[in-house]
């Protein structure tokens, strides 16, 4: 097992390795000591996980009640926020009580902003089981759900007490959750640098991805202590989510969030390699690891378009969008620009 100490408002450790739910009772209740623990988890995780989670928790001491949502991105929504904390107050939760977040990214950020905003704030836990939440949602405090005009519109910034990820989880994931994961450690590879992405070159994921997903929480945490807030060094956690969250919103959110942020981290490279701001192999890399990982490198909605849904996304900037910038493996910076100019950056990236 491997352990992140993070650095934050409220610091906590991530913990990944093989084994964990089984034992996340007591791990839970050496951070947070015992007491009530509302579980809250997904239609596809729960059959799976929710027992052995809850049975950790009854062990250790916890009074536990469980909520479980209809599966997937449509159910990210103020109502089944709603329903959450409801069913917090109808279990008679307090502030020395707990929420834990079981599931994926969608779970952790409907739970977390849950937490956030119960009682003003209560602790929680991150139990990731998906890829993607594993390097990415869990870790960093973002909370949020979706409003129609666009993705993690409501939100707030609540850092978890503990985060436990058991790589054994990975083993039940479809092949499409899996790769949605992989888009978001692309994306680290690019940000960390050329150690990292030489390993995901050589296919490390596939035979260390314990390894693999500590270093990416390894980034994440450097990132978050400097720029817990999001408005500096944190916003390079965005390459490739402008056009990706654009891409989901056409959708209706029927393109999943990993392979909108693959199909927009393509179409920034090729943007950055054809204004000369990056090296065209630079480029060829990061599509050539895209393809690798079986990720989408092409934008299906027109240039147009995506355009007018980025200027729904939350890091806009009055009249200005903030983009990450590619200028090779490991070197990345934000440029802001008028939106209106958003449009021309697609095209040159692939969009029609």
């Amino acid at each position: 097992m491997r352990t992140i100490h993070v650095t934050a408002s409220r610091e906590y450790d991530v913990c990944v390795g093989p084994g964990l739910l089984r034992e996340c009772g007591e791990r839970i209740a050496a951070v947070c000591g015992t007491g009530a623990a509302a579980v809250v988890t997904d239609s596809t995780v729960a059959p799976l996980y929710a027992d052995t989670a809850c049975a950790s928790l009854e062990r250790a001491g916890f009074a536990v009640s469980r909520f479980v949502f209809p599966a997937g991105e449509a159910s990210k929504t103020l109502k089944t926020y709603d329903d959450i904390l409801r069913f917090l107050a109808e279990n008679r939760l307090t502030r020395a009580d707990l929420l834990v977040a079981l599931g994926g990214g969608v779970t952790g950020d409907m739970a977390g902003f849950a937490a956030a905003t119960y009682l003003r704030g209560i602790r929680f836990v991150q139990l990731p089981t998906t890829l993607l939440a594993a390097v990415d949602s869990s870790v960093g405090g973002k909370t949020a759900v979706d409003l129609p005009a666009g993705k993690n519109m409501a939100g707030a910034f609540h850092q978890p007490s503990l985060v436990l990820c058991d790589t054994d989880t990975f083993s039940t994931l479809p092949g499409d959750v899996f790769r949605d994961g992989c888009a978001e450690i692309v994306k680290t590879g690019v940000l960390a640098g050329e150690e990292l992405f030489s390993l995901l070159e050589r296919g490390a994921l596939a035979d260390r991805p314990e390894e693999i997903v500590a270093r990416c929480v390894e980034y994440k945490r450097s990132v978050v202590a400097e720029d817990e807030f999001d408005t500096g060094k944190r916003r390079l956690l965005n390459l490739g989510h402008t056009a990706g969250h654009a891409a989901e919103l056409c959708s209706g959110y029927g393109v999943s969030h990993g392979k909108a942020v693959a199909m927009g981290l393509a179409a920034m490279a090729r943007t950055c390699a054809a204004r000369g701001l990056c090296p065209a192999e630079t480029a060829e890399r990061i599509l050539a690891l895209l393809e690798k990982a079986g990720l989408p490198t092409a934008l299906p909605y027109g240039a147009r378009e995506l355009a007018a849904a980025a200027m729904s996304d939350k890091k806009r900037e009055g009249d200005r969008l903030p983009l990450v910038v590619i200028q090779g493996i490991g070197r990345c910076r934000v440029e802001t620009i008028p939106g209106e100019e958003f449009e021309t950056w697609l095209r040159e990236g692939g969009a029609l």
